[in-house]
């Protein structure tokens, strides 16, 4: 698969079949996604591979500490708000997703079944979570990005795939107390691995894009 057709049939994915991903090929993808820029190449990323009863106990934990009711505490906190630009993209995809699929990502119920989706993995055979230490600074979080961005497209052309998951790090503290983790380190990102399952409705609908000419100013 070509570099812009790997980027623009990416989608993420909320359905995955039961089959494991052989171990060396998920190796292989991190290794394609450790070529990625960082500042003064200092490669600020490091990643966990969950699989199996350690992924499905997790999964437990968090789904258990949602139902009690306990305080989300990211290391990265949720935004409040967004400029209006950004709602309205986010309310069109709101509106485009109840449309597709009944969903309405405004109802706090909703949000809640979403949640212990997220914290399931989507059931997903596999999931990365992405980390750096706590004390590198934003240009470290840029980076983490990109190599995130690498990550999934390495895992796409290799026919799996993955959604990047920010609600997987809801309870940053008790994963990484679960995982062995030093609490020194900064729970960047989750991210559900598999093979997709096409055939359910949860993987049809594709979100839409601004064209081109709403991003860019043109300076001569």
């Amino acid at each position: 698969m070509d570099a812009i057709k790997c980027i623009t049939t990416r989608r993420s994915i909320r359905a995955f079949k039961q089959e494991p991903i052989d171990s060396d090929l998920l190796r292989k993808v991190v290794d394609i996604a450790r070529w990625s820029p960082s500042y003064k190449d200092s490669q600020p990323w490091e990643v966990i591979i969950l699989s199996g009863e350690r992924k499905k106990a997790l999964s437990q934990m968090m789904v258990d500490l949602l139902e009690r009711g306990a305080e989300p505490t990211p290391d990265l906190p949720a935004p409040v708000s967004w400029p209006e630009k950004e709602q309205e993209r986010i309310d069109h995809l709101y509106a485009a997703r109840k449309e597709a699929t009944g969903i309405d990502l405004n109802d706090p119920g909703i949000i809640q079944k979403a949640k212990k989706a997220n914290f399931n993995f989507y059931n997903a055979p596999h999931a990365f979570y992405l980390l750096q230490d706590s004390s590198l600074s934003q240009w470290s979080l840029f980076d983490l990005g990109l190599f995130a961005q690498s990550l999934m497209l390495a895992a796409h052309a290799m026919g799996i795939g993955t959604v990047p998951q920010a609600f997987a790090t809801d309870y940053a503290g008790e994963i990484k107390e679960f995982l062995g983790i030093p609490s020194a380190k900064r729970l960047v990102l989750g991210i559900s691995v598999g093979y997709p399952d096409w055939d359910s409705p949860a993987n049809q609908l594709r979100t839409d894009r601004v064209p081109a000419e709403e991003l860019i100013t043109w300076m001569e």
